[in-house]
């Protein structure tokens, strides 16, 4: 039987045809033990699709996914002081998620609208990362000890508009990977990238991160047809299960949807690293 090569028309037909069957409830995941939740979300600087600006609806959508781990893009104004956005203190009290501490500006949550957050473990490193391009991309780089398991990397990235600029960015956060220890790793992030197959900037990630994982339409958020959204990790079945968080709030808190993943935890106490 001949492969089918991944098509944009392909995938975005299948996000139309599929749109009826969009859940109309809440949807909640468990951590069940072994298996730790992670989760991209772009929260469009807090803006929903009615163009309004909503800090709680995001914190709501937070709570629906209930992550260990989550990277959020555009938490921060783009211009100015570059303040933040969500109220953190709600958040942690909320979802008891804390922010990795970054060195950036006094009123900014995170490094270039990137913010990473975490409920457990000890986070023993952060590497903030200036992406090449004329946008100001960033990524940010946490090493995170995991109780009684070995440490994980947890990459978080916001990749730029111009397909010149995702390829020096990817090549970046390749030369980044290839100074530090070789550990299990997470990449995750808004990556701006539709195409798919061999004209996809992320290809040049594959070398590390393997073949691309199957593209899952999380933009726009009322009709999804663009995966810019992206996890990936450099090991095999690291990544348990993919999703796209799709609920009637999500749908209208940002104009991406997150997209979340089911860790294995065995894949990381399997092979620890020291630096």
């Amino acid at each position: 039987m001949k492969k089918t090569k991944p098509s944009l028309a392909r995938t975005m037909l299948t996000s139309i045809r599929n749109r009826k069957g969009r859940p109309d409830e809440r949807i909640t995941s468990e951590t069940a033990d072994g298996v730790m939740t992670v989760a991209s979300y772009n929260v469009h600087k807090c803006v929903g699709v009615d163009g309004r600006f909503d800090p709680e609806r995001i914190i709501d959508v937070i709570q629906e996914i209930r992550p260990d781990v989550i990277a959020l893009q555009e938490a921060d104004q783009r211009f100015g002081e570059r303040s933040g956005l969500l109220d953190l203190n709600r958040l942690r009290l909320e979802t008891g998620l804390l922010p990795v501490p970054v060195v950036a500006g006094p009123k900014s949550h995170g490094w270039r609208g990137n913010v990473l957050l975490f409920r457990e473990g000890i986070v023993r490193d952060v590497h903030q990362v200036a992406l090449p391009g004329l946008e100001p991309r960033g990524a940010l780089v946490a090493e995170i000890d995991l109780e009684g398991r070995a440490g994980l990397r947890v990459i978080a990235a916001h990749l730029g508009l111009l397909r010149w600029a995702r390829r020096q960015q990817a090549d970046v956060i390749l030369e980044l990977l290839q100074r530090r220890a070789e550990r299990p790793t997470l990449l995750m992030g808004d990556f701006n990238e539709w195409r798919l197959g061999p004209g996809s900037a992320l290809t040049r990630l594959e070398p590390v991160f393997g073949p691309l994982p199957p593209p899952l339409p999380s933009f726009p958020a009322r009709l999804p047809v663009l995966s810019l959204d992206r996890i990936m990790a450099n090991r095999v079945g690291l990544i348990a299960d993919l999703s796209v968080h799709d609920t009637p709030l999500a749908r209208l808190a940002s104009d991406h949807l997150p997209l979340t993943a089911r860790i294995d935890l065995s894949k990381v106490s399997l092979s620890k690293v020291e630096d």
